[in-house]
């Protein structure tokens, strides 16, 4: 169990957390830069290449999600029971890719932030938009 240790550096503007001797940062507003944790330990790391990666990976994400919701994927003749399991498999997977965004979102990096919305946007406008169509 993680003790909560407050800190008052309100440079880092962040709460510290003791958890198996180590120290963690989780930082409680935006900020700017590539030098941040994203979704897995060490990832982007301090790598400039990496977060640009990540703001792509995160981008795309975002943009698959609304590809997702845009599109009906069963077929007028298939059986109920079929368009069912492949309905239910398409909730399954929007949900798990819109919580790894949510959670991409909360390491509060303005840049992973825009690249969410950004991928939102571009893919409300070419999948759902009725001006597009």
């Amino acid at each position: 169990m993680a003790d909560r240790i407050p800190s008052h550096n309100s440079e880092l503007n962040s709460t510290h957390f003791h958890h198996t001797n180590r120290l963690m940062a989780t930082r409680m507003s935006f900020y700017w830069g590539h030098n941040t944790v994203i979704l897995f330990d060490h990832w982007p790391g301090n790598h400039p290449a990496m977060y640009a990666l990540a703001i792509i990976f995160v981008f795309c994400l975002a943009f698959l999600i609304e590809f997702l919701l845009g599109f009906e994927f069963t077929k007028p003749g298939a059986t109920k029971v079929g368009a069912c399991l492949l309905k239910t498999g398409l909730y399954m997977v929007r949900m798990a890719v819109s919580y790894m965004v949510m959670l991409a979102v909360v390491s509060y990096n303005g840049g992973i932030f825009l690249a969410a919305v950004g991928g939102h946007v571009v893919g409300y406008m070419i999948f759902r938009s009725r001006a597009v169509r």
